[in-house]
């Protein structure tokens, strides 16, 4: 280790999602020494969200010793450009939602650290690679599960960043053409991320509870407060309306990464997020419709896998690593 790295062993991670904010404080050991987390939403401005990570971030820092301590911090954020360490026209985050937000140098000027950011998958594709289940692997596809739908694409043991930083927007690939596609929040119709995310599952089991009159414990429920957990618990029970959701948010899953694998020919497609803990409720119809849309060549090929990391550990590891990068 050298100098630098003992005076300052410690990087602050961000993983910045649709709903909340963690962070943690992590040495070079990949460890993390210290957590905290704020809600994402609620802040009218950029300013006003930085200024309650950082007053969050406060206890945190002086627990390991202050500022002076940190080396300086990654960012795993949606719409995040990894050149310019700008959050731009992030669907889900309303003080980001329709213009570029300098977030990185944001940090910067409030906590006096270099600060460098990347798409939230992508961090939890820089975890998995350096931490979870991808280790030794240098083909692979990180997608995540949760307000919405992110992909981390790692090609010969690089992230695709692209010319401008945005490379990767599986979420927002087409998957029901016209009028009859869902609004996404990006401003298209019919993206995967509107039928597959936790959101999405829940639009769906509203849709199914208004189409059919069949019994399920989700009408005990207000149809508009309907969460993904909620129809994951209702498939886990038994209930088979909940599980034709699950079955039907699979399927989509399944065909788009079929698509996918002609992309780059992953060795594994690796699920993260909130919505795997659902398993083989969701797992299983994956594999099924990938294995009956993707082409005779890459079938049989790629594995399915589910994050081994703990909750937010994967985005919040892979968005230390780019602090680590970082020259003082």
């Amino acid at each position: 280790m050298n100098n630098q790295m003992e005076m300052k062993p410690y990087v602050i991670g961000l993983d910045l999602g649709g709903t909340n904010s963690v962070f943690g404080i992590v040495d070079s050991r990949g460890e993390i020494k210290a957590t905290t987390a704020i809600k994402t939403g609620g802040f009218a401005t950029a300013d006003a969200y930085v200024d309650a990570c950082c007053e969050a971030l406060q206890p945190i820092i002086e627990q390991v010793g202050g500022i002076e301590t940190i080396k300086a911090m990654g960012i795993g954020a949606p719409n995040a450009n990894y050149y310019c360490g700008t959050i731009e026209f992030a669907p889900n985050l309303p003080w980001a939602h329709d213009s570029k937000v300098p977030l990185a140098q944001m940090f910067t000027d409030r906590l006096g650290i270099p600060v460098a950011m990347t798409n939230d998958a992508n961090a939890a594709a820089i975890g998995e690679m350096v931490y979870g289940v991808a280790r030794g692997m240098k083909n692979f596809i990180v997608i995540t599960l949760g307000t919405g739908v992110g992909s981390g694409i790692v090609v010969n043991g690089q992230l695709l960043y692209g010319h401008d930083g945005f490379a990767g927007e599986l979420g927002h690939v087409t998957m029901v053409r016209g009028e009859e596609g869902r609004s996404c929040g990006c401003g298209r119709k019919g993206c995967l991320e509107a039928y597959c995310s936790a959101t999405g599952v829940a639009r769906t089991a509203r849709e199914m509870l208004s189409k059919t009159q069949r019994p399920s414990s989700l009408r005990d429920l207000d149809p508009e407060k309907i969460t993904s957990l909620e129809v994951a618990i209702a498939a886990g029970n038994g209930d088979e309306l909940a599980k034709e959701i699950y079955d039907f948010t699979g399927k989509m899953l399944g065909e788009a990464c079929a698509d996918f694998a002609a992309f780059s020919s992953p060795e594994a497609f690796i699920f993260f997020g909130g919505m795997v803990k659902a398993g083989e409720l969701i797992m299983k119809p994956i594999r099924e419709a990938y294995d009956a849309h993707v082409m005779n060549v890459f079938r049989g090929k790629a594995k399915f896998l589910v994050s081994t990391l703990d909750g937010a550990s994967a985005a919040v590891l892979g968005a230390s690593a780019i602090g680590w990068e970082l020259k003082q």
